[in-house]
């Protein structure tokens, strides 16, 4: 994912070669336990190093310090989220509202949801990160995904499409998000997912160009045949 980390956060090498590919792959997962076991305070690169079975030194070829390793696993975990919605657009292009709400909160749950530890580990190293340009990037690329689906809509056309694209990703990433910080039981978690497609469709078909009625046209054309 395209982004500008800010400098003190850019890691000092990215990988070239397969090895150093599955090298920072190990890193990267290793990060992961560490923060899911101990959080992010408890968290150190040594302790990361162990974990991945590679030296301090290896790990500081890379990030300089925890920050910037907490950097580069959200990028990639952010990545990864975006391909996921990206690849959901692209497949209900000419689909209907209801279709199309169904595959993109349902794939943005899922991605969520997959390793729900994961997910809140992730949302607590962000914390005293400045993890805006990641943000952007991932906002625009699921943005412009997103949107371009909704405009292909087979029974739907709306006026101002960028504000409601912007609202529907808004509730839908803010309820999800919820669900994780009140750490909800996975029953309540998956009403809280079926409610919250019921509730998008319902905006966009509160909020899509009305059609016209058969009934109108065709008084409309009865009267173009007899003028007063």
């Amino acid at each position: 994912m395209a982004s500008n980390p800010p400098t003190h956060l850019t890691p000092r090498k990215r990988p070239r070669q397969a090895r150093a590919a599955t090298t920072l792959d190990a890193i990267f997962e290793a990060t992961i336990q560490v923060l899911v076991k101990d959080g992010p305070r408890r968290l150190t690169t040594t302790r990361v190093a162990e974990r991945a079975g590679v030296s301090v030194g290896t790990m500081y070829q890379y990030f300089p310090h925890k920050q910037a390793l907490f950097y580069a696993l959200n990028e990639r975990y952010l990545h990864v989220l975006a391909e996921k919605v990206e690849n959901a657009c692209r497949a209900q292009h000419g689909a209907s509202i209801e279709q199309m709400v169904e595959a993109l909160v349902t794939t943005y749950w899922n991605a969520k949801t997959e390793r729900p530890e994961v997910t809140r580990a992730l949302y607590r190293s962000v914390v005293e990160l400045d993890n805006e340009p990641l943000i952007e990037a991932f906002a625009r690329r699921v943005d412009a995904a997103t949107a371009a689906m909704f405009a292909s809509a087979s029974n739907a056309d709306f006026t101002d499409l960028p504000t409601v694209n912007l609202t529907l990703l808004t509730t839908v990433f803010g309820a999800v998000r919820s669900v994780f910080e009140r750490n909800l039981p996975r029953p309540e978690g998956n009403a809280v997912h079926r409610q919250l497609v019921l509730m998008c469709i319902a905006y966009l078909e509160a909020v899509k160009i009305p059609a016209r009625s058969t009934g109108a046209q065709t008084l409309s054309a009865d009267q173009s045949l007899d003028p007063v």
